[in-house]
């Protein structure tokens, strides 16, 4: 059971703080976006990140997700096995094609097309991977490529990347070389959910993986004591009813993975969410 974090350096702010609490609510994981171009006031999320790893203990971190062309894939590939390495194991790097142009165009970066991006997200699983598992490391796809990369050391146990796409290409890929899926409800329904996991289903089995294997993960905006306008695409209502709603969405998708988006007051959501409904989803 995850709590995605704000990444805001607005005055009085203090997501590294909220991940503590998170830590001693008992949530498994913390997440946070990566959303870098815009007026409000934000952290860096590799460094926020960071910072979190550093001021807890057992909680994991996960990136929710990353926009793959703000960093190239194979200094990715080394900031994620420092992480992992100095958090004892604890990260999950969330990783995506880059959906908002206007971000990317903004930092100066390439815009690329939709096709571009999910070449350059198979690149960059390659390149990881490629990486992480083996010497001297050579690779030139359509979008990256790296002549010969060395890196040490090499992860002390694989690091799980977990992808948001939401296409039918990304979905295929995640069935042949991802070890999750992290869409989000708001964007995915649950009745989308279950036809585009048989798209990673059967790819999967189509390369020989067990779809097993793989972490069915799912971002939910949840609003305990809240009256939403679109149930399909949030959870609210009376703490039992929540608590009936997750449980179902468990159920029905199979989910091994829920990262709650707190709505509202977040502080009070954390809180009444950990007291009244996290207890009953264990």
């Amino acid at each position: 059971m995850g709590l995605n974090l704000s990444t805001s350096a607005a005055e009085g702010a203090d997501p590294v703080a909220d991940a503590v609490r998170a830590e001693e609510l008992g949530f498994d994981f913390v997440s946070v976006s990566d959303h870098l171009h815009g007026t409000h006031p934000t952290f860096e999320t590799w460094t926020l990140l960071t910072w979190i790893a550093a001021a807890t203990t057992r909680i994991g971190v996960v990136s929710n997700v990353l926009g793959l062309p703000y960093r190239s894939p194979a200094v990715l590939a080394k900031m994620a096995e420092t992480l992992d390495r100095m958090s004892g194991g604890r990260f999950v790097l969330g990783l995506g094609a880059g959906g908002m142009d206007a971000e990317f165009a903004g930092f100066g970066l390439p815009v690329r097309t939709p096709g571009e991006k999910v070449d350059g997200l198979e690149d960059a699983l390659r390149i990881l991977h490629g990486m992480w598992d083996g010497p001297s490391f050579r690779y030139e796809g359509p979008v990256y490529g790296v002549g010969g990369a060395e890196m040490e050391p090499k992860p002390q146990h694989p690091i799980p990347v977990w992808i948001g796409g939401i296409g039918p290409r990304s979905l295929r890929l995640i069935g042949r070389l991802g070890d999750g899926w992290l869409p989000s409800m708001a964007m995915v329904p649950p009745d989308e959910v279950r036809s585009k996991r048989g798209v990673i289903v059967a790819a999967a089995e189509e390369a020989g993986r067990d779809p097993a294997s793989i972490t069915w993960a799912y971002n939910v905006t949840v609003h305990v004591d809240g009256v939403l306008k679109d149930p399909d695409r949030a959870v609210g209502g009376s703490a039992d009813a929540v608590v009936d709603r997750l449980g179902t969405l468990i159920d029905d998708l199979g989910l091994t993975a829920l990262n709650v988006w707190p709505a509202g007051e977040a502080a009070e959501q954390v809180e009444a969410f950990a007291a009244d409904v996290l207890p009953h989803l264990r």
